[in-house]
């Protein structure tokens, strides 16, 4: 039986919240966060646990409301010129175990946004001892990666001017090579996101994106 677990409330709350950023507004509204955003958001990683383990028992559904995999509404402003408390939109990133605290892992994330919602996987702005490892593999794997390419993901991120430092120019790959970022993009509705279905579209947007979350996690020698 089709579960609904989002519903055009939560997106009516993120509205709202953009509209009126302030500690005032959120704590009187409290209350409407909590029952038509947090909890839905958690009843869905807890029930992405069974699907994401039958993908690699490595990657980690956490429905804990503080330290899982949901992220924290709240904003980080220390380094920010804009003090706006709160985010308006929510995500949810599933991690490899083994570096469960870490948002630069290997993972599949979840964005939910008015008019912006999307599906990822990947990596996302790793550390330089990370980004090397995966363009070592890119060259010691060429074959690998370019069956991920001819399956049709297309890998996105931001990219270097030129081929970096110790690897050839003229590899076939070294537009691959320039890349900083090695993850996926794919946006969905509101309607999507609402639908009965959608455990079902977002575990199989995950599954589609499981060759290049191996090839990422084998290039960092983390289990698969």
């Amino acid at each position: 039986m089709a579960t609904t677990w989002f519903t055009p409330a939560l997106f009516k709350f993120l509205t709202e919240l953009g509209e009126d950023n302030t500690r005032e507004w959120f704590q009187a509204n409290r209350g409407r966060f909590e029952a038509e955003v947090r909890d839905p958001f958690l009843a869905f990683i807890m029930a992405l646990g069974g699907p994401l383990s039958d993908i690699s028992r490595h990657i980690l559904a956490d429905p804990r409301p503080s330290g899982g995999s949901m992220f924290r509404i709240f904003r980080d402003t220390r380094f920010s010129g804009d003090k706006s408390p709160y985010k308006t939109n929510v995500g949810a990133q599933f991690r490899h175990r083994e570096c469960s605290r870490d948002v630069h892992a290997p993972g599949f994330y979840l964005h939910l946004e008015p008019g912006g919602c999307f599906a990822s996987a990947g990596l996302w702005r790793p550390d330089a001892a990370s980004l090397k490892k995966v363009r070592d593999r890119i060259v010691s794997h060429g074959r690998e990666w370019k069956a991920i390419r001819a399956a049709g993901l297309e890998v996105l991120g931001d990219s270097l001017v030129r081929v970096p430092q110790g690897f050839d120019p003229a590899h076939p790959l070294a537009e691959d090579l320039k890349l900083k970022d090695f993850y996926t993009h794919m946006p969905l509705t509101q309607r999507q996101v609402c639908a009965g279905d959608f455990l079902e579209v977002y575990a199989e947007n995950c599954r589609r994106n499981a060759p290049l979350m191996k090839f990422l996690c084998k290039a960092l020698e983390l289990p698969w």
